[in-house]
């Protein structure tokens, strides 16, 4: 038997002060010494306007790890009758874990050094912050796990860092003397990407006092059968497939960058809001009732502002048109966190005392790995705060 499941608790954790636009090149650094010639354009064009990364402003060194950013983030769910003691199923997602091996989520069980417990790693871009949370509450809905606690965290800084792209920019010095970047494909995310971690605790029941977010449905789906690669690391695109890693030695890996990561901006801009939002909610709303004045709040993450008015008219083609002042987001001030950004934006809203018993609220996750995309709907219940 299916129970409801509550989101009772959110926490997020970002790391060092926040990181301004004229501020970002030197944090991450100049490749080949000489600035990004498309820093300002991809900058202009997203609209961030500030976001944190874990490099120490001092040292220039990363001062934690993406383990650690998680576990902070789910210490913040701590306290009163909810300690790790207690916890019965962690589930943990990122793009940028530490390592390959061992999974994810097991190194931040081991920095939380909760006792043993289910702990799961769920992968992917973004959208792996909603799997996550979709294996969190399908545990406790099933009666498997009395509390689950759901992770999404991001460590993209160290990824961008400029000294990542020396042994590339050195091997095609020739090449780059009249262009000195690097491939566009590769700087883009550099101005795109930045650093944070957030968590939910799902449990049961609602809190006793207070609002709680009922997981009313999360509905994923992929059309990797549709469209190819569209943003990927640790590869790269041979005769139109993705050739691994582990088919280059050190040395080629190195001077080709094939560890950073890289999207094809065209192919993102022509699909995803195709894919993500219309042809998702087609197959939603084929199953579900859903109506544009039923949501209070509707949740997007996307990558930039470019895509804002994309998004809603792709709402509309669907006829699904929430009206932009019901959008809350907040990419321009944090940033874009991936498969944190879900987590980040539930958090702010959550603990704002803008939210009241009834509301309904429409959450949004694509990603263009290869285009999927999470729609998850949530329904506020309890009593709010008189102090709020």
């Amino acid at each position: 038997m299916v129970q409801p499941v509550f989101i009772n608790r959110i926490s997020a954790f970002l790391p060092h002060a926040p990181v301004d636009n004229e501020q970002m090149e030197a944090r991450l650094g100049l490749v080949g010494g000489k600035p990004s010639r498309a820093r300002k354009l991809i900058l202009r064009s997203n609209g961030i306007q500030q976001r944190h990364y874990v490099i120490d402003p001092q040292t220039g060194e990363p001062s934690m790890n993406n383990a650690q950013i998680s576990a902070a983030a789910i210490r913040g769910l701590l306290g009163g009758d909810v300690q790790l003691d207690d916890l019965d199923c962690l589930v943990a997602s990122s793009a940028s874990p530490d390592q390959v091996m061992p999974g994810h989520a097991v190194m931040v069980q081991g920095e939380l050094g909760n006792p043993p417990a289910e702990v799961v790693s769920t992968a992917g871009i973004c959208l792996c912050g909603m799997t996550a949370l979709k294996y969190a509450w399908m545990s406790v809905a099933s009666g498997e796990s009395r509390n689950a606690v759901a992770c999404g965290s991001e460590v993209a800084s160290t990824l961008m860092q400029a000294r990542n792209f020396e042994g590339e920019y050195e091997s095609r010095l020739a090449e780059l003397e009249n262009h000195p970047e690097i491939a566009f494909e590769k700087d883009f995310l550099r101005w795109m990407l930045s650093d944070g971690a957030g968590a939910v605790l799902l449990q049961g029941q609602p809190n006793r006092t207070g609002l709680s977010l009922r997981v009313d449905w999360i509905d994923i789906f992929s059309f990797a059968d549709q469209m190819p690669p569209c943003m990927y690391a640790g590869a790269e695109m041979v005769d139109g497939q993705l050739q691994g890693w582990s088919r280059y030695d050190g040395a080629e890996r190195n001077r080709r960058s094939l560890m950073a990561i890289k999207q094809d901006v065209k192919l993102l801009n022509d699909n995803i809001v195709k894919y993500t939002v219309e042809e998702t909610l087609r197959r939603i709303m084929a199953r579900r009732e859903l109506r544009a004045e039923q949501f209070d709040y509707f949740l997007p993450h996307y990558s930039s502002e470019f895509f804002r008015e994309r998004l809603a008219v792709g709402l509309a083609n669907v006829n699904l048109a929430i009206p932009q002042e019901r959008w809350f987001t907040n990419l321009t001030r944090k940033g874009n966190t991936g498969a944190a950004s879900i987590f980040i934006m539930l958090e702010e809203l959550f603990n704002s005392g803008r939210l009241r018993s009834g509301q309904r609220l429409l959450c949004y996750v694509p990603e263009s790995g290869r285009f999927s995309s999470a729609f998850m709907q949530l329904t506020v219940v309890g009593q709010e705060d008189d102090n709020t």
